[in-house]
């Protein structure tokens, strides 16, 4: 009889380096949200794939930065427990990418126990010679660890590199439902679609400061209503937010209302409203209050 594998698959990399759009490729399922701005993801979050003899929890995490204020110093302590109980650890650069935001970080993957694959992201962007060279450079850098060049957006040796994982995970039992896909309730997708949404649509620090709470999501058979708070730091803030007659919001409802009708396949209906909680980002009862610390 086969004997059942399962085990914790971590990513970590500086921002921007595709994490987000690795872990969806996985799971296949959106699962993280994606932009092309730094500090996307705030938390840790778990996408589970399941096989009949195995099951791959891998685990997003924020991007490396050196933290500048509570919120991402909190940000940073999910990085650190994701180095704590890896199975397997994916470190994730892309192509021209030298070193790690954190030499700290950076030493602990170069000391690992367990088995590390350095993923080369984004090489449609490259020609052959700059890819060899890069290769050649990693290997150098962290000799224990496996490279695979991969792109995550073109879903270019993804396949391959999930394969790998499954066969270097240690046997164990599931230790989520084979059912389950995430650890993660329905409202936290729906606070992260509008953040996503506000990450896209408002510059400077607008979407830093925002943070969304779902107040009510009430399901039956053919419709979801969700009443959601975005909270912004200043009265400016809010202002910028709303738009000249609500303009700017209605945008942020109209594409997250679409975008949660694809996940959770099925009607929403949803409501935005725009509360100020002062310098909520400094703040420990906050940012308890927003999961960020337990």
């Amino acid at each position: 009889m086969t004997q059942h594998k399962a085990g914790f698959v971590n990513i970590v990399g500086n921002p921007n380096v595709g994490k987000s759009t690795l872990m969806n490729a996985f799971v296949g399922e959106k699962l993280s949200i994606i932009t092309s701005k730094a500090q996307t993801t705030r938390h840790r979050i778990l996408g589970i794939v399941n096989g009949d003899d195995f099951q791959v929890i891998l685990s997003d995490t924020p991007g490396i930065i050196k933290p500048a204020y509570q919120l991402q110093n909190a940000m940073m302590d999910f990085v650190k427990s994701a180095f704590e109980d890896a199975d397997i650890l994916l470190y994730m650069v892309e192509i021209g990418e030298k070193a790690l935001k954190d030499e700290a970080f950076f030493e602990k993957i170069k000391n690992s126990k367990i088995p590390v694959l350095l993923l080369l992201n984004k090489i449609d962007t490259a020609d052959q010679e700059l890819l060899e060279e890069q290769v050649q450079y990693w290997q150098e850098q962290l000799p224990g660890a496996e490279i695979h060049p991969i792109s995550a957006l073109q879903n270019f040796n993804v396949k391959e590199v999930f394969e790998r994982i499954v066969v270097l995970l240690p046997e164990a039992p599931p230790y989520f439902p084979k059912d389950q896909l995430t650890d993660r309730p329905e409202r936290f997708f729906v606070n992260e679609t509008i953040r996503e949404k506000i990450l896209k649509h408002y510059k400077k620090e607008i979407p830093y400061a925002v943070e969304i709470e779902t107040e009510e999501f009430l399901e039956d058979e053919k419709i979801i209503r969700i009443r959601a708070v975005i909270m912004v730091e200043r009265n400016s803030q809010k202002g910028i937010l709303i738009g000249h007659k609500g303009s700017a919001l209605k945008r942020v409802g109209i594409e997250s209302r679409r975008d949660l009708e694809k996940f959770f396949d099925k009607q929403v209906h949803i409501e935005l409203y725009v509360k100020v909680n002062k310098n909520w980002r400094s703040n420990t009862n906050q940012l308890r209050r927003f999961g960020y610390k337990s």
